[in-house]
């Protein structure tokens, strides 16, 4: 969760390469009357000045002809040495502090859709929304961090600023810095400086539930990095859905925002989603309906100019006077020819199948939808992984997404269970899946989205919110993967980590205990080795339709480079 302000360009200095010069004969002018005229010529009878003019024009020619051979062999011959590009060297980047951004609590849109700034009006009575995080030490020492609003108000601190640390120190017990469960009543932002020049590994989550009102349910976010560039998928404005993005700029740099809609039909444009200004310090809330209504899918590619911002749309459901459930997206990765979902969890086939046979329940099953950004069509293929191994989709697996466009995949029909979906094709698209809960027509459901993940690398941050039934789901593609996860208790512990042996071609889930050696678990410091691996975390609520899903967030990465081109 580094944040930094990309530059306008690929950084390195340009190297332009300058053309050989060749002198320039001096040409033969005329006067008003066509005679030959030159500085300093004397009068020659007719016949003397004929014959003279013709010798220059031939003398010139000769000149020029000269000048362009030399023009000409200048340019076979191999450049000066200095002025060739050299090989890009890579320059390190000083660290800097590690910022994630949490949405606020899930608000009920108040007023009419036909605008795009959103309105908000309070959320049922028993509405509750908390923010976990966790920050790893690092040389021993837990760097300098802390979890408060937006305004810089409120703020919990999660350990002082150790100061610098010396360059080589022996191997220390892992520990952290957390803060469990806190409540929260807007945007949140954690920080987490830098130590002895590496990136702090520090990630938080926040969780919403109600009981009841129009945003019953529950709906979990990663309190995300902000960025310059980034795809949300997922989204829904047809009549019930309410879609409403939210843009947070957590820098001191005013950050100016385009939006690029894409539907069913194509890329959408929409007046209005160019330009956004959004100050320092601050959140816009941009009603997606107002740019691009009616559609049963949309993505939404935001991209910023200026400072980094953090994305993420609140999603809710009502059909008619039936709460349908609340989630909030989160960007995926970006486009590429493979995309991996993992924690998609799947209900009983004939039970959906007859929920989604009714009347305004369309949208009430598990699906995955694809984008395809670019020009062309992309022909994907489709697997799905549980426990067992791979299942087959009713579909056949094979689809082709149309560019510019989003394509929905329906995954009814395959047997319940919590599933990663791996999907591939030679040309880059976008992914992400919803996931529902509840199977009684008329009566409370939830619904969640579950964006594209990262590969499994080294101590991934996980963060898990306190309460309610908690799972970590693990998927292996092709080979077998090996997960070590130890957990992070409200003590600023790391326990004694454990492993798990997983298939290629399967997915695992491990139920998360309440407590670990008599401290609650509110986080996991989660690696793998061998095949790739993805890994999300499942939320959901003893006795009631409560789901929701965090994705893993990328791991610290060590000292950064970037490459520097010298010439000129």
């Amino acid at each position: 969760m580094h944040e930094q302000t990309p530059a306008d360009e690929t950084p390195g200095a340009a190297v332009t390469e300058l053309p050989a010069s060749a002198p320039v004969a001096p040409g033969a002018g005329k006067d008003g009357s066509g005679k030959a005229t030159g500085s300093g010529a004397s009068a020659l009878p007719m016949g003397r000045t004929r014959t003279a003019a013709v010798a220059g024009v031939a003398a010139g020619a000769i000149i020029l002809a000269g000048a362009t051979a030399l023009v000409a062999a200048g340019s076979l011959l191999p450049l000066p040495e200095s002025s060739r590009s050299l090989p890009p060297a890579a320059a390190a980047v000083p660290a800097g502090a590690s910022v994630g951004v949490c949405p606020g609590p899930a608000r009920l849109l108040e007023g009419t859709e036909a605008g795009t700034d959103a309105q908000f009006r309070p959320e049922s009575a028993t509405a509750a929304t908390t923010v976990t995080a966790a920050v790893l030490s690092a040389g021993g020492v837990v760097p300098g961090s802390r979890l408060a609003r937006l305004d810089g108000s409120g703020a919990v601190e999660i350990a002082k600023d150790p100061g610098a640390a010396p360059a080589t120190a022996p191997p220390q017990e892992l520990r952290a810095g957390v803060v469990a469960d806190k409540p929260t009543d807007q945007v949140g932002v954690l920080s987490a400086n830098a130590v002895a020049n590496q990136n702090a590994s520090a990630a938080a989550a926040m969780k919403y539930t109600a009981g009841d009102g129009d945003l019953q349910g529950s709906a979990a976010a990663s309190c995300a990095q902000p960025s310059n560039d980034q795809w949300l998928a997922g989204a829904s404005t047809t009549v019930g859905r309410t879609s409403v993005l939210a843009l947070t700029n957590a820098s001191s740099t005013p950050a100016t925002v385009s939006l690029e809609l894409f539907g069913p039909g194509g890329q959408i444009q929409a007046p209005g989603s160019r330009g956004l200004l959004v100050a320092p310090g601050t959140t816009r809330s941009v009603v997606l309906a107002g740019l691009a209504a009616n559609q049963s899918q949309l993505s939404v590619h935001v991209r910023s100019a200026g400072g980094p911002v953090a994305a993420s749309i609140q999603q809710s459901v009502l059909r008619g006077l039936t709460p349908g459930g609340v989630d909030f997206i989160a960007p995926g990765t970006a486009p590429a020819v493979r995309q991996v979902v993992t924690g998609v969890d799947i209900q009983d086939p004939a039970g959906i199948s007859a929920l989604t046979g009714r009347p305004g329940y369309g949208d009430a099953g598990p699906s995955l939808q694809l984008t395809v950004p670019g020009a062309s069509d992309a022909v994907v293929e489709i697997k799905l992984y549980g426990r067992d191994g791979q299942k087959a989709l009713p579909s056949g697996g094979v689809v082709t997404a149309k560019a510019g466009a989003v394509t929905e995949v329906s995954l009814a029909g395959v047997p319940a269970g919590q599933y990663t979906v791996a999907a591939s094709s030679d040309v880059s698209f976008i992914a992400g899946a919803r996931m529902s809960r509840g199977l009684q027509p008329g009566q409370a459901s939830d619904v969640a989205w579950v964006p594209s993940g990262v590969r499994l690398g080294s101590q991934h941050v996980v963060p898990v919110p306190k309460g309610g039934l908690r799972q970590l789901v693990f998927g292996a593609l092709d080979t077998r993967a090996t997960i070590t996860y130890a957990p992070i208790t409200a003590d600023g512990k790391v326990r004694a980590a454990a492993t798990a042996d997983i298939a290629g071609g399967t997915t695992a889930a491990i139920a998360i205990p309440e407590k670990a050696e008599e401290s609650d678990v509110v986080g996991y410091v989660v690696s793998a080795s061998g095949d790739a691996a993805y890994g999300a975390v499942l939320l959901g609520q003893d006795g009631r339709n409560d789901v929701s899903a965090l994705a893993f967030l990328p791991a610290a990465a060590g000292q950064e480079t970037v490459p520097v081109r010298l010439g000129y």
